[in-house]
């Protein structure tokens, strides 16, 4: 991932890790939407979204990860959210989509699930 490129993905045995940086606003959710599309075509097992380096959420970054779950769902994807910082975390529970995402504390307990 060069300075200039906000979205990281890397592959896992079983699937991919993607690795937003920075805020995921209206801006930049499309991005992280384009890269979670992506890594949704082969059909991993696991897809990652490792969010410890995005400080902060809007409800298109929020929509952006429905949408990602509703594919992997379809695919019979596992879809695991990592390592929350706490305003992104916060968002989650206030929409109560805690209960809906498989979240983990980070991208290494996500790949043993």
């Amino acid at each position: 991932m060069s300075s200039t490129d906000p979205i990281a993905s890397t592959p896992l045995p079983d699937g991919v890790v993607i690795t937003p940086r920075g805020d995921v606003d209206l801006s930049r959710s499309p991005h992280l939407r384009k890269a979670l599309a992506a890594a949704s075509q082969s059909k991993p097992q696991r897809l990652v979204v490792d969010l410890g380096q995005v400080s902060y959420m809007d409800s298109s970054g929020v929509a952006t990860l429905v949408e990602a779950l509703q594919i992997a769902r379809r695919n019979g994807t596992t879809l695991v959210l990592a390592a929350l910082q706490p305003r992104v975390r916060s968002i989650m529970e206030i929409a109560r989509l805690d209960t809906v995402f498989r979240i983990v504390e980070s991208a290494e307990a996500a790949r043993e699930i």
